[in-house]
């Protein structure tokens, strides 16, 4: 019952099925890692520093190249074209920044927000983080039409 859940979410929903696959399955070896080797109390730090990496190499890049999709595509009408060379100049600087900014907004939030404030602190946060991308592309549309 528990795999055919689980294969349904895979084909329908793959890079988050893996994604969350893969963080679970690597706090609980942290989690047998450290019982093995001795420790009383589980270090809930070294768990939490998982949690962030595997967010941040999994659905960190994907939320923002679906958006600069979605904003070349939808927002500013563009051919697929256009909007594949400009995922392909600006993605790594925005991934990069995203690498600078998201792993602290997530240490705070597992580290000290109640649990009934993550969500609408982690959604305050990424609407900072939409309004910067919004800005970014609208920056580099205006410097297009200057060269233009």
């Amino acid at each position: 019952m528990a795999g055919q859940a689980y294969m349904r979410q895979l084909s329908k929903h793959p890079l988050r099925t893996k994604a969350i696959t893969s963080g679970v399955l690597a706090g609980c070896s942290d989690a047998v890692a450290q019982k093995i080797s001795g420790v009383k109390k589980l270090q809930l730090r070294r768990l939490l520093l998982i949690m962030v990496i595997v967010e941040q190499l999994t659905v960190s890049p994907w939320n923002n190249m679906m958006f600069m999709m979605y904003y070349g595509l939808v927002v500013e009408g563009r051919p697929f074209g256009q909007v594949k060379s400009k995922v392909k100049k600006d993605f790594a600087n925005i991934q990069l920044t995203a690498w600078k900014f998201w792993p602290i907004v997530s240490w705070i939030n597992y580290e000290y927000m109640p649990l009934q404030l993550r969500v609408l602190f982690a959604s305050s946060i990424a609407s900072c983080w939409a309004v910067f991308l919004n800005l970014k592309a609208a920056r580099s549309i205006a410097g297009a039409s200057k060269n233009a």
